[in-house]
């Protein structure tokens, strides 16, 4: 990148040599961060289509560069946290033969797997499993569980805790499993990528 370039004011004009300067690293930018171009094309589109939507507000005598740079990457850094969880519609155990575990071993463990996670889920407190549930199955944020519940974020985070804990205590004797599925899922993942 030539040089950092600041717009005044931020006009058709202006905007459209700011995108055609910037729409490509920015897009590089955030895939170091997400790993999916797809992604981080749309972040980078995002970004632009905000900055014009706010170009009347926008500070021109400061860097438009850094602005630019740090929206993406604040951007990511939200796709990141919200996507994080854990995608019960394409990534649960019942599909796992889908996902390339054709192996009938591998296939009778995460059966079993299953089983376990769900006989741990069910033998925890009626709360604790409530608040794990909601969390974990239905995806609500810790706030969000409080106030359905009327508790405090302080309980929900603790019944957490708690309910990770048990299950660890529950299935330890399933981590090799559990390292070996998550393996073939990441093997699974970059040779979908490669293709």
């Amino acid at each position: 990148m030539e040089k950092d370039i600041s717009y005044k004011p931020l006009d058709e004009q202006s905007f459209e040599a700011l995108f055609t300067s910037y729409f490509a690293p920015l897009c590089a930018y955030a895939m170091r961060f997400l790993k999916d171009l797809d992604s981080s094309k749309e972040i980078a589109h995002d970004v632009f289509i905000n900055l014009w939507d706010r170009r009347e507000h926008i500070d021109t005598n400061k860097s438009l560069k850094t602005y630019l740079f740090t929206s993406v990457h604040n951007r990511c850094l939200n796709y990141i946290r919200d996507n994080r969880k854990f995608d019960h519609s394409s990534h649960s155990i019942e599909n796992a033969s889908e996902m390339g575990y054709s192996d009938s071993d591998t296939n009778l463990s995460v059966i079993e797997l299953q089983e376990r996670i769900d006989k741990a889920i069910n033998q925890l407190p009626q709360k604790c499993k409530e608040i794990f549930v909601l969390s974990r199955y239905q995806e609500l944020k810790y706030s969000e569980i409080a106030v359905k519940l009327n508790i405090s974020v302080k309980t929900v985070e603790a019944q957490i805790t708690k309910a990770l804990k048990t299950l660890r205590e529950e299935l330890s004797d399933y981590l090799p499993t559990l390292l070996v599925l998550c393996l073939l899922c990441v093997k699974s993942l970059v040779c979908q990528q490669l293709i």
